[in-house]
């Protein structure tokens, strides 16, 4: 039985898991959406959503905080200059998944996660986004 045990190994050890998740958030946090396999969009909204939630309390605590989990300061700085400010009114529910399909070469699911206020400051006035 599997109780009280949440999160995925995605084939990994755990220090390679760890720093795939730090490296697709800031991947994340720099392009504001990316594209990744289905179960790693997943994993990555439970590793941002804490963070994001940090970036808006803004003390220096959270900082530090985040700096455990994502050890570059300039994307933390981006994080809680850039990105927390904007959910400020917004209690959860940060990010958006969407799925994309299967991937050519291995048919794995494709999804996309992105900033779910985010996306449309991104896109100009009067375009649509594809």
């Amino acid at each position: 039985m599997a109780h009280n045990r949440s999160g995925r190994k995605l084939g990994r050890k755990t220090a390679h898991r760890k720093a795939l998740m730090a490296n697709l958030a800031t991947a994340l946090i720099t392009h504001k959406k990316i594209k990744t396999t289905d179960a790693k969009a997943k994993e990555l909204r439970m590793f941002i959503e804490p963070l994001i939630t940090f970036a808006k309390r803004g003390d220096l605590h959270a900082r530090r905080q985040v700096l455990k989990k994502i050890p570059h300061k300039s994307v933390v700085r981006e994080l809680f200059e850039a990105v927390g400010p904007t959910f400020t009114n917004r209690d959860g529910g940060y990010t958006r998944i969407t799925k994309l399909g299967f991937r050519d070469n291995d048919c794995a699911p494709m999804s996309m996660i992105e900033f779910v206020d985010m996306v449309s400051e991104l896109v100009p006035q009067g375009e649509t986004e594809e």
